[in-house]
């Protein structure tokens, strides 16, 4: 038996969107407060199985995500990324949105910085997903 995907239960505190065919939530592990996966959900491990509804529907929701982190977070940017397989920790497809802000040395020397912060407790971590929501309209 294989283990069951973490993504495909999903913890209702830190749900910042979801409409029928994507759900996003607060990374656990965050680059950035506001750090927000986005996931199909439908269980498909990698961009190599996905359909072209299923990447469509990505596509549509990071942007619309995208617009909302930076409005709720005053964010400067938005880095948006997807892995596959190699350091895919989770293998259920999955695009990061992570909200930027100048000085904040994500890269450095021209590398990716993979620094985890932490929210300074649950309650932080619910403010932060409570404003994406307001600036979602939700």
């Amino acid at each position: 038996m294989t283990k069951p995907c973490p993504f495909c239960a999903i913890e209702p505190a830190a749900l910042v969107y979801e409409d029928a065919a994507t759900v996003a939530f607060l990374d656990r592990g965050p680059l950035a407060i506001g750090h927000v996966l986005l996931i199909p959900r439908a269980h498909v491990e990698t961009i190599f199985d996905a359909d072209d509804a299923t990447l469509t529907a990505l596509a549509l929701a990071s942007k619309t995500i995208a617009v909302a982190i930076k409005r709720a977070l005053a964010a400067d940017g938005l880095f948006v990324a997807q892995n596959n397989v190699v350091s895919q920790s989770v293998p259920h497809l999955h695009v990061h949105l992570v909200p930027r802000f100048v000085g904040d040395k994500l890269f450095s020397n021209g590398s990716m910085v993979w620094k985890r912060v932490r929210y300074r407790d649950e309650a932080h971590r619910d403010e932060t997903a409570a404003k994406i929501r307001t600036a979602l309209g939700r």
